[in-house]
């Protein structure tokens, strides 16, 4: 068997990363062997590597049935470049600030071989290169001092597998406590370091000699598989089900995890509580997810039973002669469930209104915002995404905000919002669009800031997919029965016209949607071949759409597939669209990292929350420029227009422009991904002109009615479906939910007060 044949030694300089996985490392690439001129492809974990180091590989050659010889890394270790090309690569890898590809490559055609060591011991020198004037020879010599004065703690931590990449990120994070943090507590790294997942940080530990059954490898063990629990949705995990994941990661005992579990309930680093919500056992939480959780059925229950109504005075309103007005004022008649809305929304102090696309959502907001105008009443509007909250400004005229801008988040206070219980919203009426999309945490920040007396009105689409974060909290909400909910069912007539709406609503009953000649704005491509759907989709979106329907390929078609791996999957589908839509341009500066090559022009996605400068997970924006001689690239997130500069968090929000301009560093670049193609997850709160659709019996375990009804449901314009019938028989007709751990309908629903948890200070995710 490969797996036990004698470990080979490979030398040679890293060319480039054909893939890489963000969670595991894993990592395809090709390497040039040293003193040969070919490639050959590497395969392994060699998380963090990067394009022109040189590496000493200790692995097995294998024959891959699709792809031929491979190298399977077993482990590896980095070292200088000691060639012309690696040096260039090395100087250009943005190790260096000051030193971008150009200037490496004048640098190292001027001294050659010599080029670091001219740089370690005569600085100076670097003059002598055309082009590089007394600023940039400081800058760079400031750099290799900095690089100098680490050098001993990335020996250390290349020691224990850690690459050049990864240390890099550690020492900004620690200093020079970097290498006591690695050699004490190195499960610490994966919560505190980006790009560092427990694995990684496990293989760390073991390198340092944690015993595989140490307790605090089994307590990380723990906290991380909670983690994933959280990631996928849930509040809580059963302890028996997290003991049995736990054992399994750590290749331990159920019983020796359940006893470690005992220890951090007992130091509270878990907190334990005994449910029935779906199970009669033992909830264990991480405790932020318990204290939001609990903290928003105790908001619920204060703003419910409040004696205080800042809109008292439309509890003995005449509604005949109310809507009457309203009539007069808009040539747009009210049904009676939305005029029912209405009145929900001003007598009662927590409101739901949820329906679908085309049931008149904006056209009861817009009515809510002129009754409380007539009677000189306050509304605050707001969204959980810079897009949602644009639209829903666009909709009704006024200014809306996203959620962490209307609670004032600010970077480096003392607190994390500014708005909060002591600090409360000043509104009559806080109007809150796309609720589906609002996890735990932000519903708790958000009811934090509710005053007792205002009115709170949640508006959203119950049964699209439930929020990227943790919980389930418009549908727990209403499935509580302790929040008035006004349902929306009857599709307008001025939506009757569009089959998306149509189809939505089809769609969401269990029916297959409507395809036929007539279709203006609905159509399905017929395909079963993955790489042929893929192949398809590139034409529809560079050429079919845009000559049929004018729209632009780069700004007004987003493509949203159900999963990320595969030939119509989000990864493959953005890499083919970036080389149709976006090819290298002679002259025009790119940056690689990891496995992407990052153009201007680039549609980006950023994928974690950023409080610091306030872009947030699922926020997309254009690369607008790449320096190579700071080693930055700038992104324009066409969220909202601004008014405010913040040098400090790294962005500028230019006034009368839509744009957020935010500069990375190289080395932050593994917070983006490219976004011709997103998940449909990921694009819940946005709307697009058009969006175009694989749906493949390939995408199986994914495939399941509310996802696809999220999807056809962020389209204005035009959807175009590219699979086959029976794959979208499939979605419609599977309406299992995925189950998320939640308690917060059972906490509102029992009745008993619930403890609030304000005091507890938690940080955000």
């Amino acid at each position: 068997m490969a797996s036990e044949a004698p470990l080979q030694t490979l030398e040679g300089t890293l060319e480039r990363l054909t893939y890489q996985n963000e969670e595991n490392g894993y990592t395809v690439g090709k390497l040039t062997p040293a003193g040969k001129s070919h490639e050959v492809t590497i395969t392994g974990n060699l998380a963090g590597v990067g394009v022109g180091e040189s590496l000493r590989l200790r692995g097995i050659w294998i024959t891959h049935p699709r792809f031929g010889r491979q190298f399977e890394v077993r482990s590896y270790t980095v070292k200088l470049p000691a060639t012309l090309e690696g040096i260039r690569k090395y100087l250009g890898s943005g190790l260096i600030k000051g030193v971008g590809p150009v200037t490496a490559e004048r640098i190292v055609d001027y001294f050659g071989l010599e080029t670091l060591d001219v740089i370690e011991e005569d600085t100076h020198r670097l003059r002598e290169v055309p082009g590089i004037g007394p600023k940039r020879v400081a800058q760079v010599a400031r750099a290799w001092e900095e690089q100098k004065q680490i050098k001993e703690i990335m020996i250390f931590l290349q020691g224990v597998g850690i690459s050049s990449g990864l240390a890099v990120k550690i020492f900004k994070q620690y200093g020079n406590d970097a290498a006591a943090v690695v050699n004490t507590t190195p499960y610490q790294l994966a919560k505190d370091v980006f790009g560092i997942g427990f694995k990684t940080a496990d293989k760390i530990a073991q390198a340092i000699g944690i015993a595989p059954d140490a307790p605090e490898r089994i307590q990380a063990g723990l906290s991380f598989a909670l983690g994933q629990f959280s990631n996928n949705g849930h509040c809580y995990a059963a302890r028996d089900a997290l003991a049995a994941e736990a054992a399994t990661l750590l290749e331990v005992t159920a019983e020796q995890c359940q006893l470690q579990l005992s220890t951090m309930a007992a130091a509270e680093e878990v907190i334990e509580v005994e449910t029935d919500a779906v199970f009669a056992g033992t909830a264990v939480y991480l405790p932020p997810f318990y204290y939001a959780e609990t903290g928003v059925a105790a908001k619920i229950q204060r703003l419910l039973t409040t004696s205080r109504d800042r809109l008292a005075d439309f509890r003995s309103t005449d509604w005949d002669v109310a809507f009457d007005w309203l009539a007069a004022q808009s040539p747009i008649q009210l049904a009676q469930e939305q005029q029912a809305a209405i009145k929900m929304a001003l007598t009662e102090r927590v409101s739901i209104i949820t329906g679908g696309p085309g049931t008149g959502k904006s056209t009861i907001t817009g009515s809510l915002i002129r009754l409380l105008q007539a009677k000189q009443h306050s509304v605050l509007l707001a969204a959980p995404t810079g897009r949602a909250a644009k639209r829903l400004s666009e909709t009704t005229g006024l200014p809306a905000k996203t959620i962490h801008r209307l609670l004032e988040f600010k970077p480096g206070a003392g607190t994390r919002f500014l708005k909060d219980r002591d600090n409360p919203l000043d509104a009559d009426l806080l109007i809150v669009d796309e609720a589906s999309m609002i996890d735990i945490l932000l519903m708790n920040h958000l009811l934090k800031a509710v005053e007792a007396g205002s009115h709170l009105l949640l508006i959203g689409d119950v049964d699209q997919l439930p929020s990227v974060g943790p919980g389930s909290v418009l549908h727990d909400l209403i499935a509580s029965d302790v929040i008035p909910v006004t349902r929306l069912q009857t599709i307008f007539r001025q939506a009757e016209d569009s089959f998306i709406i149509v189809n939505a609503h089809r769609i969401n009953n269990g029916q297959l949607p409507t395809m036929t000649k007539e279709a203006a704005d609905f159509f399905l491509f017929g395909q079963t071949d993955p790489d042929a759907a893929a192949e398809l989709i590139v034409d529809i979106v560079a050429r079919r759409i845009p000559e049929k329907f004018g729209l632009d390929a780069s700004a007004d078609i987003q493509v949203l597939s159900p999963m990320h791996r595969g030939a119509a999957g989000v990864s493959n589908l953005n890499r083919i669209l970036q080389e149709k839509l976006n090819p290298p341009i002679k002259g025009m500066p790119t940056i690689p990292h990891g496995p992407r090559t990052f153009r201007i022009g680039d549609r980006v996605m950023q994928i974690r929350n950023d409080y610091e400068r306030q872009i947030f997970n699922g926020d997309m924006g254009e690369i607008h420029a790449i320096d190579l001689q700071t080693n930055t690239v700038i992104v324009n997130f066409d969220i909202v227009k601004a008014d405010t500069v913040n040098a400090d968090a790294g962005r500028t929000d230019s006034a009368g422009s839509d744009g957020l301009f935010v500069t990375y560093e190289f080395a932050q670049l593994d917070e983006l991904v490219h976004a011709y193609a997103v998940s449909i997850h990921k694009s819940q709160g946005s709307e697009f002109p058009a969006v175009v659709i694989p749906i493949l019996t390939q995408h199986y375990v994914m495939l399941q009615r509310n996802l696809l009804y999220t999807a056809v449901t962020r389209a204005r314009q035009l959807v175009v479906l590219v699979g086959d019938r029976r794959a979208i028989g499939i979605a419609v007709q599977n309406n299992k939910i995925a189950h998320r751990n939640t308690r917060l309908a059972e906490l509102l629903s029992v009745g008993d007060p619930v403890p609030d948890s304000d005091d507890y200070q938690y940080p955000l995710f």
